[in-house]
């Protein structure tokens, strides 16, 4: 069982350690175990926690300069003025050395927790921040119930390389997982350069090809900017220098776009394919040839999705990223997401929320502690009203052996 506890905003934002979920609920505490959810009591959200702290700073600075004064004045008024620090003798060394001690002790307890709230804030700021680069989902988009988490390989971060977004658009709902080479901190630009085009492009571009497309500019400019910034000798107009290691940058990108009536339409550059939840099964969802990841090759002239059939009522697409099927145990074993699916849906309908906690519940206790890479998962289950028979179409999946 895994139990997740936080604060949330919006959206419903969980944290276990470095553990964020977006699972059900909005503006409330949750606790996520066998025994379900339960709602809680409302909080402010990080972001305005944040804030507030920073429009206390002036006060702050006062008191942290203010009490190491006290301090100070203390010890050199005991030196000049009090009779027992004139003194030679062994007791009036004592107290004065004891004295001195404490003084010392109280300058080096203040700093300290100066320090630590200084950390705390900055961390707040850091967490707000990264909020908003990869939001909450909501519990529903479309007819559709979502449930995502994500777990950073890196201490102290919320995100790290994992990126996923889901936006309903004029043409069906479109799905985003993809996962930027490297982890933690340092993937974060790249993660924000390929969210920010997706974001835009849905809305935009009637073809999924031409998201992908958007999507492939977007991280060439972002990578060109990289290498100028890290070699400003070369100019603004410099090509991507071959050689600089910016160029072996790439992202790993599965798109897919769910329309009304439960097809599903995929482009894979280089990802891990979805699984399908389906009828107490747990099969992996046939998405056609996968492309090039994004960035060391350019796609393809043409561009089209690959068709994937129909999600239908009730059934579960999970999106995962490779850290995933990656996080091996003490004796090197890989983590058998197949099995741990398999089992996840053998009990009828099919909740995201459920899968999910399955999912890393098992995955920290195959792994002892915190992956090595980061880890990202995303669940939709199609809860839209039953479509007619002779529109019906089972997506095309081949079963796990």
């Amino acid at each position: 069982m895994i139990r997740i506890k936080a604060g949330v905003s919006c959206g419903a934002r969980l944290r276990t350690g470095r553990l964020r979920a977006a699972f059900v609920g909005r503006g409330c505490r949750f606790r996520i175990g066998g025994a379900g959810s339960r709602c809680r009591r409302r909080r402010r959200p990080p972001e305005r926690q944040a804030a507030r702290r920073i429009e206390r700073q002036p006060l702050r600075r006062v008191f942290s300069i203010a009490l190491p004064t006290v301090w100070g004045a203390t010890a050199i008024t005991y030196k000049l003025a009090c009779p027992v620090a004139q003194q030679n003798g062994l007791g009036a060394r004592i107290v004065t050395s004891a004295v001195f001690f404490a003084v010392g002790t109280g300058l080096v307890l203040h700093v300290r927790r100066a320090l630590l709230r200084e950390l705390r804030l900055a961390r707040q700021v850091a967490g707000a921040a990264q909020s908003v680069l990869l939001r909450p989902l909501p519990q529903r988009i479309d007819g559709l119930r979502v449930a995502a988490a994500q777990l950073s390989a890196d201490r102290g971060a919320l995100i790290g390389g994992d990126l996923y977004e889901v936006i309903a658009t004029e043409y069906g709902v479109r799905v985003v997982m993809g996962d930027v080479r490297g982890h933690g901190i340092g993937a974060i630009g790249t993660v924000a350069a390929v969210l920010g085009s997706f974001r835009e492009a849905v809305h935009d571009e009637a073809e999924l090809g031409s998201v992908l497309r958007r999507l492939e500019r977007a991280l060439a400019r972002h990578l060109g900017e990289r290498s100028r910034a890290e070699h400003p000798s070369a100019g603004p107009s410099a090509a991507l220098d071959p050689d600089s290691p910016v160029a072996e940058e790439f992202v790993t990108v599965l798109l897919l776009e769910i329309r009304g009536d439960g097809e599903v339409r995929a482009l894979n550059c280089g990802h891990p394919s979805p699984y399908l939840l389906s009828g107490g099964r747990a099969d992996v969802l046939t998405v056609g040839e996968p492309l090039p990841p994004l960035g060391p090759f350019p796609l393809p002239v043409e561009l089209s999705a690959e068709h994937c059939g129909q999600l239908l009522p009730g059934e579960a697409l999970l999106l995962h990223t490779d850290g995933v099927e990656d996080a091996r145990d003490a004796r090197g074993r890989f983590f058998p997401l197949p099995a741990v699916l398999a089992e996840a849906v053998r009990t009828q309908p099919v909740s995201p929320e459920t899968v999910l906690g399955a999912v890393f519940s098992r995955l920290l206790r195959h792994t002892g502690g915190p992956p090595t890479d980061d880890v990202a998962v995303l669940v939709l289950r199609n809860d839209r009203p039953q479509i007619p028979r002779q529109q019906q179409e089972p997506p095309v999946a081949h079963q796990v052996t």
